[in-house]
Parts: structure tokens; C-alpha cells; sequence
């Protein structure tokens, strides 16, 4: 049985990698017209109607090493078709329900890496909401646990304007994840003029630079940007993953300055889970 908690009217979009792509962005995805749409989201997390995806992530030092994975998402609708995050996500969203959403692909993600991995770590995204949420921690350190896997070997993502926009809760939060022993990284990272604030605050593990600055490095003014967040990460101990890599031009400016990592669909695909951590 699912359970619904109380939560306020603001609801703050939640937007993943993937949904950064030129590719998605192309896809058209519209936002069903459920006439009971709670009752709908309860019922496709109480049958279990989603499917893991993941986008490898790579080393620039190691091409061919991929030391963590995004989890990404997709929604079974009639027919079996799956439907992409940007057509359900925003539905969990206004019903406040992305806590329960962001557990059910925490606990099969958890159990998958389990399983078995040629993928050492999963990246998972983490909604404002989530990260509100008091009870989530805990959950996760339950799961890990039971299936006897590392904390290291999973990493919490965390928007740029959620740790600016919910400065206290996105602290607790990463508070509670480095006492577990998971990893945190912050998405969308330099999209802000302060960005340099959530760096000192939370200390996360990695930072994903912005689509923004890595769709324009052949601009002097984002390679600048992508310079400075480069030496601050290392200043600070700090991976910096280039995210939204569609070109070998991309790749080869973020591999000169510096970045450790990179991920995007010029690199890998989303595939379904199973297929993306046996490559």
C-alpha cells in the first residue's frame, strides 16, 4: 500500500539529465490527461509500472571506464508503451508525490546493483520534495543493508536550485547521506551567479556542470565559466562531470580543462538498466 504524506501546494520542477538532451527535447512528450491522476500514480507504483534506464557516465583519463551510471526512468502506459520522464514526472510533481516515486527507484535500484554490476556506482536523482523529506535517509540506509551494498557505491543528485532554493533542507539532507556513506553530486551546477555557495555548503562529492555552459563552450564566456568551476572542484576535492556531451568538440574542450568526467548522448545512449551495466 502506498502512503501518501502531507506536503505543501509549492511544487519545484525536477529535471533530469536526460530531459536535458537535444534528443528528448525533440521528442515531444506530452503530459497524460489523467482525470484522477493520484489515484493513477498510485496505482503504477503499487503495480510497478516503470522501468529503469541508465546513462553511462565516463572517466576522461580511462575513455572506456565508466565508474558510475545515471539511473534514468520510464513510464508503462497502455499498450506497454513507455512513456519518458517529462510526460509523468511533472503529474508526481503537482500531486506531491515524488518521495514516493524517488523511493521506488531507490529500492530497485539498490537491489539491482546487487545483482551485479561492470557499473560500480548508480547515480540517482533526488526531488526537492525528497529532499525534504525526513524519512527518505533512513529508507535508503534500510535498503543498503538488506541487499549488503556499499553506501559508497550510490550517489544522490541534488539541483542547483534546490540546494539554492532549500539551503537548510538540501544541508540535512547531505548530512544524512555522507553519515550513511553515499556519495552527493549537484546538477545543473553553474547555472547560478553564486554558484560557488552550494560548493562551500555542502561539499558534495561531484558537481555536473550546466547544460548551459557545455551546449556553448565554444563560447569564450562558458569555457571561462567551465575553467573556473574545473579548478574550484579541484581546490576542494570535488569530480567534475561535463553532462550534456553531444559532440567530440565538447568532449575534447572538457578533457582540456581539466574535467574528470563525462556523460551525454554523444557518449552513451540511455538504455534499459540491465543492458547499460553488463557493457
Amino acid at each position: 500500500m502506498i502512503t501518501l504524506l502531507a506536503r505543501g501546494s509549492r511544487v519545484k520542477r525536477h529535471i533530469t539529465t536526460e530531459q536535458k538532451t537535444l534528443l528528448f527535447e525533440k521528442s515531444g512528450a506530452e503530459v497524460p490527461d489523467w482525470e484522477e491522476p493520484v489515484e493513477r500514480l498510485v496505482e503504477a507504483l503499487e503495480q510497478n509500472e516503470f522501468e529503469l534506464y541508465a546513462q553511462r557516465i565516463v572517466a576522461l583519463d580511462k575513455p572506456k571506464a565508466a565508474p558510475m551510471a545515471e539511473v534514468l526512468l520510464r513510464m508503462r502506459e497502455e499498450g506497454q508503451r513507455l512513456l519518458p520522464p517529462g510526460s509523468f514526472l511533472p503529474v508526481f510533481e503537482r500531486c506531491g508525490m515524488m518521495p514516493e516515486l524517488d523511493r521506488w527507484v531507490m529500492r530497485r535500484a539498490i537491489a539491482r546493483l546487487a545483482r551485479g554490476s561492470r557499473v560500480p556506482s548508480l547515480s540517482l536523482n533526488i526531488s526537492g520534495q525528497t529532499v525534504s523529506d525526513a524519512g527518505f535517509p533512513p529508507a535508503v540506509a534500510t535498503e543498503l543493508s538488506r541487499h549488503r551494498v556499499p553506501p559508497a557505491s550510490i550517489a544522490f543528485e541534488v539541483l542547483e536550485e534546490d540546494a539554492l532554493a532549500l539551503p537548510n533542507s538540501v544541508e540535512q539532507f547531505a548530512d544524512a547521506a555522507r553519515r550513511i556513506g553515499c556519495c552527493l553530486t549537484i546538477d545543473g551546477f553553474g547555472y547560478s551567479p553564486v554558484w560557488l555557495a552550494p560548493l562551500q555548503a555542502l561539499k558534495p562529492n561531484y558537481v555536473k556542470v550546466d547544460r548551459a555552459v557545455i551546449r556553448n563552450l565554444n563560447s569564450q564566456t562558458a569555457r571561462g565559466k567551465l575553467d573556473r568551476i574545473v579548478r574550484a572542484g579541484k581546490k576542494l576535492g570535488i569530480g567534475v562531470i561535463g553532462e550534456c556531451v553531444e559532440s567530440d568538440e565538447a568532449l575534447a574542450t572538457l578533457r582540456a580543462a581539466g574535467a574528470g568526467f563525462a556523460q551525454g548522448y554523444g557518449i552513451h545512449v540511455p538504455a534499459p538498466i540491465d543492458e547499460a551495466l553488463r557493457s
